[in-house]
């Protein structure tokens, strides 16, 4: 559970700040759209993408799908995000995801009961 909190915590202060940075968005607005991201980055990227691809193709689904939501997120809650602010935040995203899919691989991903990624990353060392 401290694996999920340290996501969501991390993400919550990079999308909400900088989406309030960048594109005026208010505070609810963002935490809710950060919530929603954060669950559907950990269950698409975390538990499904990363045991099966590893740690390069979930950094990547991770990024794109920040990409999307804030995309989506900025169209229909009228926020002013340019293309190059969503991407931004994405790739500081990015590289935070690329390091915590390395902490969840070592020690292995809450909510699997197999850990298969955990089993992968240390036959690669």
């Amino acid at each position: 559970m401290t694996k999920i909190a340290v996501k969501m915590l991390v993400n919550a202060i990079v999308v909400i700040g900088l989406t309030m940075w960048f594109g005026e968005a208010d505070f609810v607005s963002a935490l809710i759209v950060t919530v929603i991201l954060g669950a559907l980055a950990y269950v698409i990227g975390d538990m499904f993408i990363l045991p099966a691809a590893g740690n390069t193709a979930a950094t990547l689904a991770d990024g794109a799908l920040t990409y999307v939501v804030l995309w989506a997120a900025s169209s229909l809650l009228d926020w002013n995000l340019s293309y190059f602010d969503m991407f931004v935040i994405a790739f500081v995203v990015g590289i935070f995801e690329f390091f915590f899919h390395i902490w969840l691989l070592q020690n292995g991903i809450p909510g699997r009961k197999d850990n298969a990624g955990h089993a992968r990353f240390r036959a690669q060392r």
